[in-house]
């Protein structure tokens, strides 16, 4: 006896369309790495990008975007920390290009 409070579950199509956008941008990160002038902002850039993925990602195949507002605060609360950890330590050492 499961209770999914009346949401309808996204269809086949839904979740390849979301594959396709994923594979896209994928195939954007690939691209902006081989292109020399974007050498200075790359890595901001791509994490730009890897961030957009990650939220595609967490709201579609992992029903983020269903939760209630408050685990969707714990889990944006994570992934704040984890980033401004990961952006502090590329900066401590020299990681921004250059």
């Amino acid at each position: 006896m499961s209770d999914h409070s009346g949401a309808s579950h996204p269809g086949t199509r839904f979740y390849v369309a979301v594959a396709v956008i994923l594979a896209a941008l994928t195939a954007l990160e690939v691209m902006v790495f081989y292109i020399e002038a974007l050498a200075p902002v790359l890595v901001p850039i791509l994490l730009a990008m890897m961030a957009a993925k990650f939220a595609l990602v967490a709201m579609f195949f992992m029903h983020l975007r269903s939760d209630g507002p408050l685990l969707t605060g714990v889990f944006v609360w994570g992934l704040f920390i984890a980033t401004a950890v990961v952006v502090g330590l590329m900066a401590i050492f020299g990681k921004f290009g250059g």
